[in-house]
């Protein structure tokens, strides 16, 4: 198990918690300003999540916000991931999509529709 003063990047969270298919596209989203850590846009990757960290992330056309319960050690299966987080609220859907938002994921093309 981790100690209480464990941290991890938040880009490979995302990516162990299946968040994102791969770490670049983690670091993108957070780059891109889909990322909130403690209610503050992430700006870079490199930010550190600890156990109890509030995330919110807009994924694919739902804004999700879980609570940190793990940190894991690897990308695992998603019964696996599903045990890193808990959702704090159903996920809302996107009404409106940013002029600057552009898909990263394959499923996300039919959102521009």
């Amino acid at each position: 198990m981790t100690d209480d003063g464990a941290t991890l990047r938040i880009d490979k969270w995302l990516w162990h918690a299946r968040f994102a298919k791969t770490r670049s596209l983690a670091a993108r989203l957070c780059t891109l300003g889909a990322v909130e850590l403690g209610g503050r846009p992430v700006a870079k990757p490199n930010q550190a999540v600890r156990i109890g960290s509030q995330i919110t992330v807009v994924h694919g056309r739902q804004r999700r916000r879980v609570e940190v319960l793990g940190l894991g050690t690897r990308r695992g299966p998603a019964t696996e991931a599903q045990m890193l987080y808990r959702e704090l609220a159903p996920p809302e859907p996107l009404t409106r999509i940013p002029d600057d938002w552009e898909p990263l994921l394959a499923e996300d093309e039919s959102f521009r529709d």
